[in-house]
């Protein structure tokens, strides 16, 4: 019988795929890629994904490759490895960099696809080159940052879907006791910290998974509010004039984040809340949005894709009403469009 997708996901939806390869070496990913012509899905962690109800109609590739090669600070990681305990071992070690990072699901080499970023850390400041299966030219490049196209929450990766697979992730990270400087507020303020500050890489570790364990943003079997893909939306990064429309319609309760080149980024918890979507709107049995974060939506037990499709519709149609904003959804979909 085919295995059901949502074994495979955090969020525990989607239907099975019509054939399914775990793939545990490089050299077994590429094969598995290049065979045959069907529909192909490669998944490793399942943390960023909405899956259709339906499964998906060809191979899904199951990256299980793992291990790290260290030289100094140099870290190369294949891409089957899980994200957090890489992250752990990196703080164990002394190595800074990813200590506000911490906590994400998923697997390494989803990072740079998504450019995965929290507390104000992107991954792409600490990669140093990616290396993966252009499919398109079918061979295996080791690409600098500069050819991964890295921007908020995306990279040429995910701007691809389809041309290329990661293989494995090389960080630079420094070797350090203390972090890099905070600048995020909320961290900064449960560390005792100033913005701007270090603290010992170990605190930092533990206050970001106090934060994300507070919103739900933990894996966790016994708290039902970690059974989502996490943010759903993006935050909106807008002109400035479209900020300033923005602005006159919210009011001056607004969140402002000012971009180095000009745009200024708001939060989408706040337009979401503000058009009157609150924390555990939706249905208690099926999909509802987190009891904790707003921008998590949940699967509750019984809840299927199609209904989480149907309330993440809602509320982006409400924040389009009351504030012109267009929401974007963070996860990839696979089996089905937005």
């Amino acid at each position: 019988m085919p295995r059901p997708l949502a074994e495979l996901t955090t969020l525990r939806l989607g239907g099975p795929a019509a054939r399914l390869v775990e793939a545990t070496t490089e050299e077994e990913v590429v094969a598995a890629v290049r065979e045959g012509d069907e529909p192909l899905l490669v998944l490793a962690g399942g943390s960023n994904v909405v899956v259709a109800d339906e499964g998906w109609p060809g191979t899904v590739v199951l990256i299980a490759t793992r291990g790290t090669q260290r030289d100094g600070a140099r870290l190369t990681v294949q891409a089957g490895e899980p994200w957090d305990p890489f992250v752990a071992r990196c703080v164990a070690e002394g190595l800074a960099g990813v200590e506000c990072l911490s906590g994400i699901p998923g697997s390494t080499g989803a990072t740079p696809i998504q450019n995965v970023g929290a507390y104000g850390q992107e991954v792409s400041e600490t990669i140093a080159s990616v290396r993966a299966l252009d499919r398109e030219h079918d061979r295996v490049d080791d690409l600098p940052p500069q050819a991964c196209g890295f921007a908020y929450r995306s990279s040429a990766f995910k701007r691809t879907p389809g041309r290329w697979v990661v293989l494995s992730v090389t960080f630079v990270l420094e070797a350090s006791p203390h972090s890099r400087p905070i600048h995020y507020l909320e961290l900064a303020r449960s560390l005792g910290v100033e913005p701007g500050a270090t603290a010992p890489l170990r605190d930092v570790r533990a206050a970001v998974l106090a934060l994300r364990r507070d919103k739900g943003m933990v894996i966790d079997e016994a708290d039902p509010d970690s059974v989502s893909a996490g943010s759903f939306f993006t935050n909106p990064v807008l002109d400035e004039a479209a900020f300033a429309r923005l602005r006159e319609r919210a009011g001056p309760g607004l969140p402002a984040f000012p971009q180095p080149d000009g745009a200024v980024k708001t939060s989408a918890a706040w337009l979401i809340e503000h058009a009157g979507f609150a924390r555990g709107h939706g249905d208690p049995l099926t999909i509802a949005i987190s009891a904790k974060h707003t921008l998590a939506l949940t699967n509750r037990g019984a809840g299927t894709t199609t209904d989480l499709v149907v309330l993440a519709r809602e509320i982006a149609a409400g924040v389009r009403e009351a504030f012109g904003v267009e929401l974007h959804p963070e996860p990839v979909f696979v089996g089905h469009h937005w």
